[in-house]
Formats: C-alpha cells, structure tokens, sequence
C-alpha cells in the first residue's frame, strides 16, 4: 500500500547577493514559490565569496498519526517514509556529483506568501514569513549566521542522496525522523517543525 501526503508548507531561503554584488538577500521570502531551489555559487563578488540557498519542508504529522490511529496507516517498524521532491527541468548549467543532506529543524518557521527567487524582492521587513534570518516574524533562528536551525546529533536525523548528473529527483528514506515526530516532544520524540535541505557542508564551501 501507497500513502501520499503532500507538503504542509515549503520555503527557500538564501544569503545570495542581490544584482548589485553588494547586498545579500538574506531577507527575501518565497514561500509562494511554485519551485524550490538549492544552490551554492562560489566566488561571484570576490575570488572567496560563497551564497547559499537551502529549503524548508514541513508535513502534516498530525494527519499521520491520526492515520495510524485509525488503521489506515502501519505500526512503527512495519512501514518506511519516503520523502519526494522531483527536479525541475531547466536548461542551465547544474552540479553533478553532488549531495543534499536532510536533518529535521528544533525551531518552527512560518511559510510566508513571497514569489520572487529571481531577484529576491519579496522581504518580509518584519511581516510573516521565513528567510534566511529569521525563522517568523517575530523569531530569529538561534544560529547568529542564520540558515535555519538543524538537528544533527544522530542517525535518526539525517538523510542523504547523492546526485550523479544533477537532473535527478530526490528520494530519500525519512523513516526515522517521521517515527520521532509521530512521537512528539511528549513521547520521547521531537516536535515537528520540518525539514531542512542543503548542500553538504563540504560542497556549501566550494564551488562545482
């Protein structure tokens, strides 16, 4: 048996220079964005300077584990979690031989209602919204340098695919972190606040 259950809320968030090469669009929100992009572009304003955009997922647990309460869904250890992004076709230039990591986020993030992934116009200044800054409108992300809060501390939370030509879809096995957030922060889990998707650290620091 197939179960599909289909993203709650999404973003892309990104520390890229704006046209000018002087400014970073560290504010800008997409989360109305009908793609999501991950990227690293190495040495475009200097020989040293490195932009980054990575991606926020979040699904609906609580639709999961009502499933599970009702039957329609396995127990724990009797079913696997796939999460599934499919490329987006494009005619530019893209990396091979790269690798996306997926950790779950320990801080919530609000999706935002931004479109702009071209020139980065869409700001939140404040309003509602995620960016590369701030997890909400109200709430910064604890790392001073911003990019989303990640959980890492064990196998349980990460998930990695390695991406030959580039032009692939990402599937990666989910399970454990889906089991954890079906468990909540009361039952020995974690809170769902989603997913975060990015390059390696090795190939965030480095252009292809």
């Amino acid at each position: 048996m197939i179960r599909n259950y289909t993203a709650s809320a999404d973003n892309t968030i990104v520390n890229t220079f704006k046209e000018n090469l002087s400014t970073r669009a560290t504010g800008s929100n997409a989360g109305r964005a009908d793609i999501l992009e991950v990227y690293s572009v190495y040495g475009r304003q200097t020989t040293s300077s490195q932009e980054l955009s990575r991606v926020l997922v979040k699904f609906p647990i609580d639709q999961i584990a009502s499933d599970r309460t009702s039957g329609k869904l396995p127990a724990s250890g009797s079913v696997n979690f796939y999460l599934n992004l499919y490329d987006a076709e494009t005619s530019k230039t893209v990396p091979n031989n790269m690798r996306l990591v997926v950790n779950p986020l320990f801080n919530d993030w609000q999706e935002g209602v931004g479109l702009d992934l071209e020139g980065y116009r869409d700001l939140t200044k404040g309003s509602e919204g995620s960016n590369w800054m701030s997890a909400s409108a109200t709430a910064s992300w604890n790392s001073v340098s911003g990019g989303g809060d990640f959980l890492s501390s064990s196998a349980d939370y990460r998930a990695e695919q390695l991406f030959t030509n580039g032009f692939e879809n990402l599937n990666v096995d989910i399970t454990p972190m889906v089991e954890r957030w079906i468990r909540g922060a009361d039952g020995g889990g974690v809170a769902n606040y989603g997913m975060g998707i990015k390059l390696t650290s090795s190939q965030e620091a480095k252009g292809f």
